[in-house]
């Protein structure tokens, strides 16, 4: 029977290592029920081996996973079915057509959502007989979404569900995650987009070197640190000595990357104004500008480097 005030994920200090390589180091982590968690991290960092040991797929070497209440290797029989699963890959036999291979999921199921309304919901109505090695990427992607989510998954992993879409299919994508939420779905999602997890988490973890190195919600996350402080974008290279004069004593605006700005100081209604008139004045149009707030990719850069990872 579920225990349904358990956490839908409990992680309590997860070790796996690949030979000499620690990929997620003494992990704790909880996705609440009906909460969208956003898992962030460069390449390498530890999230597809994290999200694996979730879905039973990699065994801990220490710690605990509990998934619904259940271990996802020893009592995986109770996990399954209560579960969706969205590979990076995929998943699906090359040689089947959309339509069957989603049937095919749905037989799984006791009570499944029609696959025919799915495939229409996902715009893959004109792909039902069409070999999955046939389809496009983004066809295959939301295909491989359809196949977790028919099924009526309680939790459901997706590892970069947006990835490869076009802007129309990757909204669609954004308000299907929206509408799990509503109906009470968790979701723990991982994504290398910094407005995607900024627009559709509840709670953010970023983690590095299979450690977590920060979390909280969006806005906590993009608040730390950014007090006092006052961010724009602009057309890079401007001069700022008008803008140095204009400001109160003690204000010395820089350039932090090309076209991105920072002031720091006492940030009120008067120096804000003397930027947007600033602006104004040279003939240039102030975007993004955030008060005691970065952005999320800063705060990422800032906390995991900027150097390529392999």
């Amino acid at each position: 029977m579920l225990v349904t005030n358990q956490p839908a994920v409990r992680l309590d200090g997860v070790v796996k290592a690949f030979g000499s390589v620690t990929a997620v180091d003494g992990l704790d982590l909880v996705v609440q029920r009906s909460q969208v968690l956003a898992l962030l991290g460069p390449n390498g960092a530890g999230k597809t081996t994290t999200v694996e040991m979730c879905e039973g797929f990699v065994v801990p070497d220490a710690g605990s996973v509990r998934v619904l209440g259940f271990d996802p290797i020893r009592e995986s029989a109770s996990v399954r079915s209560r579960i969706g699963v969205m590979l990076q890959g995929g998943g699906a036999y090359p040689g089947s057509r959309a339509g069957e291979m989603l049937a095919l999921v749905a037989s799984y199921s006791a009570n499944p959502l029609d696959p025919d309304w799915l495939l229409r919901t996902l715009g893959l109505q004109d792909t039902t007989k069409t070999p999955y090695r046939r389809l496009s990427g983004g066809q295959q992607q939301r295909l491989a979404l359809a196949c977790a989510l028919v099924g009526r998954p309680e939790l459901v992993f997706l590892d970069e569900p947006t990835a490869g879409l076009d802007a129309q299919a990757r909204l669609m994508v954004w308000e299907l995650i929206d509408s799990l939420r509503r109906d009470g779905v968790s979701v723990l999602l991982t994504t290398h987009m910094m407005d995607e997890a900024e627009q559709l988490a509840d709670e953010l973890v970023i983690i590095d070197h299979g450690k977590i190195v920060a979390s909280g919600t969006p806005s906590e996350l993009t608040k730390r640190g950014a007090e006092g402080q006052l961010r724009f974008t602009a057309p890079a290279n401007l001069d700022l000595s008008l803008l140095v004069t204009a400001l109160p004593e003690g204000f010395s605006p820089r350039e932090t990357s090309p076209g991105s700005y920072l002031l720091e100081g006492e940030i009120d209604p008067q120096v804000l104004a003397t930027v947007t008139a600033w602006c104004a004045r040279i003939g240039v149009l102030a975007t993004d500008l955030r008060v005691d707030q970065r952005r999320l990719e800063d705060v990422f850069l800032e906390l995991t480097g900027r150097e390529l990872r392999g």
